[in-house]
C-alpha cells in the first residue's frame, strides 16, 4: 500500500510541477520577484496538501515564536527535497542558498533566479564565499530571509554532515541572529527512491544565536543545538 500511494504520489508530484510550471513561465517577465515567490510558495503548499491526502504524511510547524519575519539567517538541518519546499509556505520574503548545478534543471532553474536565490559555484571556494556573503547582505537589507543547509547537502536521518565554512561566513559577515531549523524529513521522505512513510514531518525552529559569537563557539552551539534538535524529532 505505501508502494502504491508513493508512486500515485510522485505522479501527482510531476504533474502538478508541470501545470504550476506553465503558469509560472510568464512571471519571467514580472517587474520583480515576488509574484515568482508567491507561485512557488503555492506550488509548494498544494504538494503538501497532495502528501497528506494521498500518502497520509502530515506537517508540523514548531516554535512559530522564533519564526522570522525581516532580515535573518536561518540554518536548516537537510535530510530531503522536500526540505528546499516546504519553508518556501513560511517565510515572508526567503532566499536559499542553492548550488549552482541546480540552474541545469529546466525552467526550475529559471524560477530560481527570477525569485533571487543565491547561487555559489562550490568548486570557486573562496570566490564563492565571497559572493554569497556580498549576495546574503544584499537580501539582509531587503528584509529577506536567508536560508542555508550548512552542511551542504541531504543527510540521512540521525546522521551528521561536515558542517562547511559557509554558514559560519555568513553568519559574521551578515551579523544577524542565526536561527537553526530542525526536522525529521528524510524518515518519511527519504533523500533516495520513491518511497514516502506516513506519519509526521515536523520542522523546528530553535531559539536564536545571538551574533558575535567566535567561528569555533557559533559552530559548536549551532552543530550541538541543530543534531541534538533533529534526533529528539526522530524518536517521536
Amino acid at each position: 500500500m505505501i508502494a502504491l500511494r508513493s508512486l500515485i504520489f510522485v505522479a501527482a508530484f510531476y504533474l502538478w510541477s508541470l501545470v504550476c510550471g506553465v503558469f509560472m513561465i510568464p512571471l519571467l517577465l514580472a517587474p520583480d520577484r515576488r509574484p515568482m515567490l508567491r507561485a512557488m510558495a503555492l506550488w509548494a503548499g498544494v504538494m503538501m496538501t497532495l502528501l497528506r491526502w494521498i500518502c497520509d504524511i502530515r506537517v508540523e510547524i514548531r516554535g512559530r515564536e522564533h519564526l522570522p519575519q525581516g532580515a535573518a539567517l536561518i540554518a536548516a538541518k537537510h535530510q530531503c527535497m522536500f526540505d528546499t519546499m516546504a519553508p518556501m509556505t513560511l517565510f515572508s520574503d526567503a532566499c536559499f542558498v542553492m548550488k549552482k548545478e541546480l540552474l541545469a534543471i529546466p525552467f526550475y532553474g529559471a524560477f530560481c533566479v527570477k525569485a533571487g536565490q543565491i547561487v555559489i559555484d562550490r568548486e570557486a571556494q573562496a570566490k564563492a564565499l565571497r559572493g554569497m556573503i556580498v549576495a546574503g547582505k544584499q537580501a539582509a537589507t531587503e528584509q529577506r530571509q536567508v536560508v542555508i543547509f550548512p552542511e551542504g547537502h541531504r543527510i540521512a536521518p540521525g546522521e551528521t554532515g561536515d558542517y562547511k565554512p559557509g554558514i559560519a561566513a555568513l553568519y559574521r559577515g551578515l551579523g544577524l541572529p542565526c536561527v537553526p531549523m530542525a526536522t525529521n524529513s528524510g524518515a518519511h521522505w527519504p533523500a533516495h527512491g520513491f518511497l514516502r512513510r506516513p506519519g509526521l514531518i515536523v520542522y523546528e525552529f530553535l531559539e536564536p544565536i545571538p551574533p558575535g559569537l567566535s567561528r569555533a563557539a557559533f559552530m559548536t552551539e549551532l552543530e550541538t543545538r541543530l543534531e541534538a534538535a533533529s534526533t529528539a524529532l526522530l524518536g517521536e
